[in-house]
């Protein structure tokens, strides 16, 4: 059986930073995040009996070696459930024309691959149970699969999963998107990100910041929202940058947007908020009616290298496949 799904690209709010437990992806603490509408990932998913083995293609070619290990397990876990393990499957996964490090495509991928691979099989899961599937390929992934605002739990309950904190219509809400691509490598940041000596204070400042980002999204608050996903953003990349490799994630383009969003704000009196991942694109959050004088501003300092989204709903099925 075929089916296809679409997801959404995240954008953290209050990003994870570390695995307490590699294998199952588990991290040391909740995160919370918003998916981004304008940042889609399409995949379509064929289980057959004929099929001698299994072909993934992502954006039209084969994926690394690491990536086509990680979607084995999400799939194995649901052949398994499904008592299917002997079928073989057909792949294919699109990503918007969005080039840049950092933009969480892999949130997206994975959800979709997800919910698809679970439609083909003939099943059905809740959400609570498929975000802790699919959390195997990529963490982040579970909120994806959820959208909205949401939030992943590290350990509620004994289990490591995604719950929607609000959808994506409850809050005023515009993100512009500077993508930055770069060569840095940030496989192991997660791993690496554990040695740095800020990593206690860290986990200690979570305890803090996770409550106020939850008590902002019950308020509908975007101001704050942005204000708390900006100093997450710093906290993150000084423990990033302390750690063993001294991964520098920022680019010198990444500091000349979040130069000018602090000059839109500071100077010009709006109201925008810059956001990073682990990566040097930047995410800049504010309400709707100002995102067009922001996108004017931005556009102009990188050459129109810029989109504008809404916040994104939950994964999706889709009627047209991609093959």
């Amino acid at each position: 059986m075929k089916a296809t799904a679409r997801a959404y690209a995240i954008q953290g709010l209050v990003k994870y930073h570390g695995l307490k437990n590699k294998k199952q992806r588990i991290p040391y603490h909740d995160s919370i995040s918003v998916s981004m509408k304008s940042l889609p990932t399409i995949t379509t998913v064929e289980f057959s009996e004929t099929l001698g083995h299994d072909t993934y293609r992502i954006n039209g070619k084969a994926p690394s070696r690491n990536e086509q290990n990680r979607i084995r397990v999400v799939l194995d876990a649901l052949r398994s459930i499904a008592r299917q393990r002997s079928l073989h499957v057909t792949v294919e996964s699109r990503n918007p024309p969005v080039e840049g490090k950092g933009l969480g495509y892999s949130s997206s991928g994975f959800a979709a691959l997800g919910l698809a691979s679970t439609k083909a099989l003939g099943m059905s899961f809740r959400p609570k149970m498929l975000s802790q599937i699919v959390r195997l390929g990529a963490g982040s992934a579970s909120r994806s699969l959820v959208g909205g605002f949401s939030i992943w739990y590290a350990n509620r309950n004994g289990l490591s999963y995604a719950e929607q904190l609000a959808n994506e219509d409850e809050i005023p809400w515009r993100t512009i998107i500077v993508p930055i691509p770069s060569n840095v490598r940030t496989d192991t940041a997660h791993e690496d990100a554990v040695l740095s000596p800020f990593y206690g204070p860290r986990l200690s400042y979570m305890k803090k910041i996770l409550p106020r980002m939850k008590i902002a999204i019950t308020r509908r608050d975007t101001r704050q929202i942005s204000r708390l996903a900006e100093m997450d953003t710093l906290n993150l990349h000084a423990v990033t940058m302390t750690g063993k490799a001294g991964l520098v994630l920022f680019s010198p383009s990444s500091i000349r947007v979040m130069e000018e969003v602090r000059r839109l704000r500071e100077e010009d009196d709006v109201p925008a908020w810059f956001s990073l991942d682990t990566g040097p694109s930047v995410f800049v959050n504010t309400l709707p009616e100002e995102s067009s004088k922001i996108a004017r501003r931005l556009g102009k300092l990188t050459e129109g290298k810029i989109l504008t989204s809404l916040a994104g709903g939950p994964a999706e099925l889709l009627k047209k496949h991609l093959f």
